[in-house]
C-alpha cells in the first residue's frame, strides 16, 4: 500500500522557544513518506530560536496560511505559550484549521493554548496532566480529558510533552501515512525498542509501504 499523500504540505508552527524534540520523529518521517513539510512564524520573515537554541528562517508567515491549502497544522510546546499570550495568534490559526475540517496536531504547552482557545471544551484531549489544564482560563474541558499518551478526537491530535512517538504515531494514523500493521511496527520499534518490529518495517521498506 502507497501512502495517501496529499499535495497539499503540512504545516509545522516555529516560534521562540519551540521545545525541538518534540516534533522530530513526525517531521523526519512524513518527510521520508512524500509529505513537503513547511514552516509558519507569526513574522514570516524573522528568524525563530528553537529551546535547543537552533535558528529557523521560517518558509512563511501564520496569517497567509489558509487551511485550504494545508494537510495538517502542527503546534509544539514551548516556554511562551506559559508565560503570556504571544502564542495566542497560533491557537487561533488551529481554530480556522479545525473549523473547516482540516487536522490540528497540538503537543505539550500547545495544549494550554487551545485550552485557553476554547478547542479541547467539547473534544477528548489530553496532555501532560490534568491539574496543568485546569489553570488556564477558559477552560471547560476537564470532563473530556483523557489519561493516555496521545488521544485523537476527529480533527484533533493531543499529546503530553513526554510522548513525541505516540503523537507522530496519532499523525501518521491521521493522515493515513502507514497501515495498521506497519504502524504498529514502528511505534513498538521507536517507542518500545522492539526488536521484532525491524522485520515488519524492512519487509514493508521492500514493498514501498514504510
Amino acid at each position: 500500500m502507497t501512502a495517501n499523500r496529499s499535495d497539499k504540505p503540512v504545516h509545522l508552527a516555529v516560534y521562540d522557544t519551540y521545545a525541538d524534540w518534540e516534533t522530530g520523529h513526525t517531521t523526519a518521517h512524513l518527510t521520508q513518506r512524500g509529505y513537503r513539510v513547511r514552516t509558519v512564524a507569526d513574522d514570516g520573515r524573522q528568524e525563530v530560536t528553537t529551546m535547543g537554541g537552533v535558528r529557523i528562517r521560517p518558509d512563511g508567515a501564520l496569517s497567509d496560511l489558509s487551511p485550504q491549502d494545508s494537510s495538517l497544522l502542527i503546534l509544539t510546546g514551548a516556554a511562551l505559550w506559559d508565560t503570556g499570550d504571544e502564542l495566542a495568534p497560533f491557537a487561533a490559526k488551529a481554530a480556522e484549521f479545525l473549523a473547516a475540517g482540516v487536522p490540528v496536531a497540538a503537543i505539550c504547552g500547545a495544549t494550554a493554548g487551545l485550552a485557553r482557545a476554547g478547542l479541547l471544551d467539547g473534544r477528548a484531549h489530553t496532555s501532560g496532566a490534568p491539574a496543568y489544564l485546569a489553570e488556564q482560563p477558559g477552560y471547560a474541558g476537564a470532563e473530556q480529558y483523557v489519561e493516555a499518551d496521545a488521544v485523537t478526537d476527529g480533527d484533533l491530535i493531543t499529546a503530553g510533552p513526554t510522548e513525541p512517538v505516540a503523537f507522530a504515531r496519532e499523525v501518521f494514523a491521521r493522515l493515513d501515512v502507514y497501515g495498521p500493521e506497519v504502524l504498529d511496527a514502528w511505534y513498538r520499534l521507536f517507542h518500545d525498542s522492539d526488536a521484532s518490529a525491524f522485520p515488519v518495517l524492512m519487509a514493508a521498506a521492500e514493498r514501498g509501504d514504510a
